[in-house]
């Protein structure tokens, strides 16, 4: 058996599936048998077994959250497994990085202030008119409801940033509240495949942040002009299959508000799942091709 042809698959821990286990391990079982039809063997790893267990597959495919399995992707993908999505990706799209990374690659984002949960901010709020706004922890993925608030004004979002401080987050993103159409997305890298719709009308959410936004009016925007945008935020933050939130101004302009790696695709699971196999696919067949002609160009 070729070794390139077996897969540790490694599932995403419950906690970090808020209100979404059974989509997320959906998605993910779909595409293991896509995989498998393909050729590849599958390893079923639970995300805690995985952090345990010395792995020996060349190729990892995984969903993995916690920060203990992100820092052994890393280590792993420097020992030269071949991962999707890779553990560095993963980590990008933890809210403070993630801010960093897509402000500074000009991708269209809200306004944001990165803060200490301990740092006095109602001047500098007020300052900069940040009326309403988004508080949401810094250092990692939201797994309740609490890690992202909406506030109404600067003295509410000090007393939310105090409250932070007291659940141990450190670090906090502040974005200014963007009016308009909220919009959800999944895309794959490498691939044709973009799915967008307007989560309030379909009744999927994962903390009922939905509501404050309300049933989008379908302001008109640009389907290419989403695709080209989310398309560029997945290179910047270096994941191959993603999701996310967009804003859709009164103007039709775009702007991402949150951006996750391999989220449930429960709208179009059937066809996203092809997309994604295909897509892993195509990466190792990709990595190998590179690493065959490194081998030559050494022996030359």
């Amino acid at each position: 058996m070729d070794q390139y042809t077996v897969i540790a698959g490694v599932k995403r821990a419950g906690a970090y599936s808020p209100n979404h286990i059974g989509n997320d391990a959906a998605i993910f079982e779909q595409t293991m048998q896509h995989l498998h039809s393909m050729g590849y063997v599958i390893h079923y790893y639970s995300e805690e077994e995985f952090q345990t267990t010395e792995i020996k597959e060349p190729i990892i495919v995984n969903m993995c959250r916690e920060m203990t399995s992100i820092k052994k992707l890393q280590a792993l993908e420097k020992e030269g497994k071949i991962i999707i999505n890779s553990g560095f990706g993963i980590e990008n799209c933890t809210r403070e990085r993630m801010t960093r990374l897509l402000v500074s690659a000009e991708v269209p984002y809200p306004e944001s202030i990165i803060v200490s949960t301990s740092a006095p901010v109602q001047e500098e709020l007020e300052k900069r008119r940040f009326i309403n706004c988004w508080i949401k922890r810094g250092d990692f993925h939201a797994m309740h409801k609490e890690d992202v608030s909406y506030v109404r004004h600067p003295e509410e979002a000090q007393d939310i940033l105090r409250e932070y401080a007291l659940r141990g987050i450190r670090r906090a993103v502040i974005n200014r509240h963007l009016e308009g159409d909220l919009v959800k997305f999944y895309g794959i890298a490498n691939s044709d495949f973009f799915y967008w719709f307007y989560p309030f009308d379909m009744h999927h959410s994962k903390f009922g942040h939905e509501q404050i936004n309300g049933k989008a009016v379908g302001i008109p925007f640009s389907i290419d002009e989403m695709q080209s945008i989310c398309k560029k935020a997945s290179e910047v933050l270096n994941v191959h299959v993603f999701g996310g939130d967009c804003i859709i101004s009164s103007e039709g302009d775009i702007q991402i508000i949150d951006f996750n790696d391999w989220p449930s695709f429960a709208p179009c699971r059937d066809v996203a799942s092809q997309h994604i196999a295909r897509c892993v696919h195509n990466v190792i067949e990709k990595e190998l091709s590179i690493r065959a002609y490194s081998t030559i160009l050494k022996e030359a």
